[in-house]
């Protein structure tokens, strides 16, 4: 039989999955720091220049590695079979489920308590095991601390954290008993969440999931006087009326698009607050590390929201991460980490548009 000749691009996907296999073992024994690009490349038996042909720097290909392992596939190998495994591993997916299914049943007749610990668990499912090095241990747990120390790294996981807390507290809120903004409890939650990921980093087999999850849904209990009223809104330029054609990179239903950079990913509560079918597009000038960054942390909480709440966050508010910049050009708006501009769509046309600090609730409230 004569030789299979790859094309250009199977070459290519085969290179690069060779590069985050290698990498995944790199980072597995040596841990983020102390991986090293040209023993990446000898593993997958390649040049330097290959690897940064397909990764610009090395926390690049680090995101890389703990997004193509998103949701599910544990890293490095399989998790079967080893000593001190997470106790809610093999009961959070069937307890997910369960809760899932009441939702779709009954929907809204489920408490909020109970949400809230039905988020827990399946968050608590990639908790590290006892057995895990310090370097696995993290990736368990897609953890990037120590991967963004500097400024521009740690003012953007602000922003996506602030969005987390926003899409969970809208989940909740959709919960018995009804209430007002539920943001403020959401924040509580992931602060006790994402400290036990950092304990069980430093300190594996401290503590009880269990104890975790039904603490998360005690802090439902606790009266926070959340009030959401930012004063500055009320000194927004309205949007400006228009009759634009609308021709977009993929399907969007009529509401409100807001293209947001990704220091300014908290601004999306200004919009969700002021009408319903809210698209969020997250832009930023660094697709391949703080892109990544949004991806791997926003996608990662939505998946996981999904598995609670089936019908999605009310109000839904829809999050693409837009890593070509396709929906900011689509309205004409530019890409970088401090972008902010909205449209308001309805028809297949474009009837509002605004931009600058406000421009999702201009757009919304049009």
């Amino acid at each position: 039989m004569g030789m299979v000749r790859l094309t250009r691009a199977q070459q290519q996907a085969r290179t690069r999955a060779a590069v985050l296999s290698a990498a995944a073992l790199e980072f597995q024994e040596h841990g983020y720091a102390e991986a090293k690009i040209d023993r990446i490349a000898e593993r997958a038996e390649l040049t330097r220049g290959a690897v940064y042909s397909n990764f610009p720097s090395k926390r690049s290909l680090y995101l890389a590695v703990l997004l193509d392992s998103w949701p599910h596939r544990p890293i490095g190998g399989s998790s079967a079979g080893h000593a001190g495994a997470s106790p809610t591993a093999s009961v959070a997916g069937s307890f997910a489920a369960s809760f899932a299914a009441s939702f779709a049943a009954a929907e809204p007749a489920f408490g909020v308590a109970a949400a809230a610990e039905a988020f827990a668990r399946v968050w608590l499912e990639r908790l590290p095991l006892t057995g895990d090095t310090a370097a696995g241990a993290k990736l368990r747990a897609r953890s990037v601390a120590g991967v963004f120390d500097d400024e521009p790294g740690r003012r953007v996981l602000g922003e996506i954290t602030r969005l987390e807390g926003l899409l969970l507290g809208l989940a909740l809120e959709s919960c018995l008993p009804p209430g007002g903004r539920r943001v403020r409890l959401a924040e509580m939650i992931l602060t006790l969440l994402h400290g036990a990921d950092h304990l069980a980093e430093s300190a594996p087999g401290f503590g009880d999931p269990f104890d975790l999850a039904r603490a998360c849904g005690h802090l439902t209990s606790i009266s926070l006087h959340d009030e959401w009223n930012p004063p500055h809104l009320d000194f927004i330029p309205a949007a400006r009326a228009c009759d634009d054609p609308w021709e977009p990179p993929e399907e969007v239903d009529d509401g409100v698009l807001v293209v947001l950079g990704a220091r300014r990913l908290s601004a999306a509560e200004e919009a969700v607050r002021a009408a319903d079918n809210i698209t969020i597009a997250a832009v930023t000038s660094d697709p391949a590390e703080i892109g990544a960054l949004v991806r791997l942390r926003v996608d990662g909480l939505m998946d996981m929201l999904r598995q609670i709440f089936p019908g999605g966050v009310r109000p839904p508010v829809r999050i693409i991460t837009d890593r070509s910049g396709r929906f900011a050009d689509a309205i004409g708006a530019a890409v970088g980490d401090d972008a902010e501009a909205a449209v308001r769509i309805r028809g297949g046309r474009i009837i509002a548009r605004a931009d600058g600090r406000g421009a999702g609730h201009a757009a919304a409230t049009a």
